[in-house]
């Protein structure tokens, strides 16, 4: 093996791939579901990553704090299906544990206090790899460790400003694909990362801030505050000790320097933050090979390998951008092209190659409104011979697919108006050609939505179940008969402490001004007569292509505890409704989906029953933008607002977040520079002097994917105006919340703030 072949293949021989950066013809655009089988040009990729060996840091067989009310998710077997690795909070930080699907003596894995996102054990038995999130923010690293914890390494995103998630396998556990994305070149000057001139780098990115242990609010203007849009903060900064601050009320010097959305006065946001790209290598897990580059893309949103062949001469890709993902075949000798077709957004593990390489099983949505079943039919040399729809199910996504390690049997998971209906299929059934299956079986599930399905052996399945009256946990499906809790996941009585169950929310419809069909979750306060009007919180999910599903959520429980109904809608954009229904936002349908907030609020008086007088609006992320959006754009029609990691500033966004995810959010949102004027007008601040109700922002310090400076320019523009309006910024978290501790303060500090603004 050479030193730019190192990874052996997974049929044993070596695949001929060229090295990062070696020339070739240039290809033409290809259009989906076309085929192209000349040498695709290699750009300039990330460098290999090169692994770092790490200590052991296996824990014991429990954590040391162990949480009464945890979650297990994520489940991965081994190769005979006895053992499972999953993601596990019990220790209040999720974390990789493993232990017998038939027992209960778990072990914790890795104890670091890095959250751990995916999960994956190899086909062979010998590693487990999985990508964690230093410091809680959104970049990640792709480590391996064994299953008897030794021998734990970085295999990729060991530099801090890089990032890297897991691939598929190669199917003997040889390599395991990794996307890599390198350091992005730094913001220009005067752009949105540059620091406030009267902030002294030795205070640090959160100097002087106000300390927030026990749930009160605190005062005190911050340097935080002195940190523009974007700014990123000193390389140390994940060290810093503490849990959260709090800004209080001080107003803003009104003879500030800085604008209103952040950048300096007579300064334009640059479009995006220069640099990007995505590399994918093979990864020998034991270190006797050198990384094999087996693609890359310039200004891409997204690349993963999904699955090779098994003789190694194809790699099945998804790539793309949000709302234009597609699946991408090609050979892992030359690169080339040979088959492209869109797919459905939502999981990326889209599909797998046949035993034989000869059929690609597809979860698409091309040319339909629902994601199906696909079977392609592909020659020899990977180019598609015929395409056929498999399985598929009337006004129903296919959300999940997973096959059987041999490739026979596909478990489909099925969206059906927010809940999950689960089937098995025969693949290559005797009587039928290569791309048929067998009649479905369905297979009854104890609570209502699946969050993933992977083959655990012969004849058995794990699935990560979610309900309404659950935390997430994992079970086991043998034979496809029974389903079974796993003895080491939460039992269904500790998805809360005693004395209080949970609320099982109602299914809303309504329709929207324009005629549009919109619906929801509505989750009533105990101990209120039917016809009570109560003060009502109509919270808004985030993607915007997320979609609300009647699982239990402990920020609703909370809420719903002091008395509070809650409203969860589905706004335009959302999955799970259909094709037209996620692209009904699009450009200037946007506007509409800010109506649509105000549309709910109104059907939730009227069917909820919802106090008109006391209605309040909160989401997350793009959730977080509507709230800012909706309290500009409707100011009359809430009292208060609590948005979390929301952009404020559509501009600002692009110039800060991730290279990969403003070539994404592209397409969703607009161009940051063709679209420059659509973008300033969706956004916020530009009508932020509408603002007439008071507000509470939260972000997580290491948020990369919205930087913090979105919460904080609209909170210095409120109090400009004269509106009562705080920050909670979380420690050690990012653009999700993944700490016990963290969690917990955020839920107290926002039912506190809508009890406080509600409740009177």
């Amino acid at each position: 093996m050479t030193e730019d072949r190192g990874v052996r293949a997974v049929d044993g021989t070596a695949p001929v791939l060229p090295a990062a950066g070696t020339p070739g013809p240039a290809p033409g655009p290809l259009p989906a579901g076309r085929t192209e089988d000349r040498p695709a040009v290699l750009e300039p990729a990330a460098p290999a990553p090169a692994p770092v060996a790490l200590p052991d840091a296996g824990g014991p067989g429990d954590a040391v704090t162990r949480l009464r009310v945890h979650g297990c998710w994520y489940p991965s077997a081994d190769a005979d299906g006895t053992e499972a690795a999953f993601i596990c909070d019990r220790g209040g930080v999720p974390q990789l544990w493993a232990g017998p699907v038939g027992g209960d003596a778990v072990r914790l894995l890795d104890s670091s206090p890095d959250p751990v996102k995916e999960v994956s054990w190899s086909p062979d038995g010998r590693w487990i790899a999985y990508t964690t999130a230093p410091g809680g923010g959104e970049h990640t690293r792709v480590l391996c460790v064994r299953p008897d914890g030794t021998g734990r390494r970085i295999l990729a995103g060991a530099d801090p400003a890089s990032s890297a998630y897991l691939g598929c396998w190669a199917h003997d556990g040889s390599a395991v694909a990794v996307t890599v994305a390198p350091p992005a070149a730094p913001a220009p000057a005067g752009a949105a990362g540059q620091i406030r001139a009267d902030h002294r780098p030795e205070d640090g990115p959160f100097a002087g801030a106000g300390r927030h242990a026990d749930g009160l609010f605190t005062g005190g203007l911050t340097h935080a505050d002195g940190l523009l849009a974007g700014a990123r903060p000193r390389a140390d900064w994940a060290d810093r000790d503490g849990h959260a601050t709090l800004l209080g009320p001080p107003a803003y010097e009104p003879t500030s320097q800085t604008a209103p959305n952040g950048t300096p006065a007579g300064a334009a946001a640059p479009a995006a933050r220069p640099g990007g790209g995505l590399s994918v290598y093979l990864i020998d897990p034991d270190g006797l090979a050198s990384p094999v580059l087996l693609t890359t893309e310039t200004h891409a949103a997204s690349l993963r390998a999904c699955d090779l062949s098994r003789d190694g001469r194809f790699a099945l890709l998804r790539r793309g951008p949000r709302g234009r993902r597609e699946a991408v075949v090609r050979r892992t000798a030359d690169s080339a092209t040979t088959f492209a077709l869109p797919v459905a957004d939502g999981d990326p593990w889209i599909g797998r190659f046949s035993p034989d390489g000869r059929t690609l099983w597809l979860r698409s949505n091309a040319g339909r409104e629902y994601a199906a079943l696909l079977a392609v039919a592909l020659d020899a040399d990977g180019r598609p011979e015929g395409t056929s729809v498999a399985a598929e199910r009337d006004e129903s996504d296919l959300e999940l697919l997973a096959l059987a390690h041999d490739g026979r049997t596909a478990a489909l998971a099925w969206n059906t108006q927010g809940a999950s209906a689960l089937e098995l299929v025969e693949t290559f059934p005797a009587g039928h050609g290569p791309d048929g299956t067998g009649p479905a079986r369905p297979l009854p599930l104890p609570h209502e939505v699946v969050t993933r399905v992977t083959a655990a052996g012969t004849g058995r399945l794990l699935l990560a179940l979610s309900g309404s009256q659950r935390r997430p946990g994992v079970w086991w499906a043998h034979e496809g008969v029974s389903v079974l809790r796993t003895p080491w996941t939460a039992r269904d009585e500790d998805a809360v402490p005693p004395g209080r169950p949970p609320v099982r929310p109602v299914p809303l419809r309504l329709t929207a001004r324009d005629g549009l069909p919109l619906s929801g979750w509505y989750y009533r306060a105990p101990g209120r007569a039917a016809d009570e009007p109560a003060p009502c919180v109509i919270h808004l999910h985030g993607g915007p292509e997320e979609q609300e599903r009647p699982v239990f959520d402990p920020l609703y429980h909370e809420l719903t505890g002091r008395g509070l109904d809650v409203f969860a809608p589905d706004v335009r954009g959302s999955m799970g409704h259909g094709r037209s229904f996620v692209d009904a936002d699009l450009g200037t349908g946007r506007f509409a989906a800010i109506d649509d907030v105000a549309d709910c609020a109104a059907h939730a008086v009227t069917a909820g029953p919802a106090d008109p007088t006391r209605l309040a609006v909160m989401g997350r992320s793009y959730g977080g933008y509507l709230t800012f959006a909706s309290l500009v754009w409707h100011p009359d029609l809430f009292r208060t607002g609590v948005a979390v990691c929301g952009m404020s500033d559509l501009l600002t966004f692009f110039a800060g977040t991730e290279p990969w995810i403003a070539e994404s959010a592209a397409h969703k949102y607009g161009h940051p520079e063709r679209d420059r004027e659509l973008l300033r007008a969706l956004s916020p601040m530009s009508r932020v002097e509408a603002l007439r109700v008071p507000l509470l922002a939260v972000h997580g310090e290491h948020d990369t994917n919205v930087p913090p400076g979105e919460s904080r320019q609209f909170v210095r523009a409120a109090r400009e105006r004269g509106i009562h309006a705080e920050m909670l910024t979380l420690r050690e978290e990012g653009h999700d919340f993944l700490r016990a501790d963290n969690r917990r303060l955020f839920r107290r500090a926002a039912a506190d703030w809508m009890e406080r603004h509600l409740q009177v």
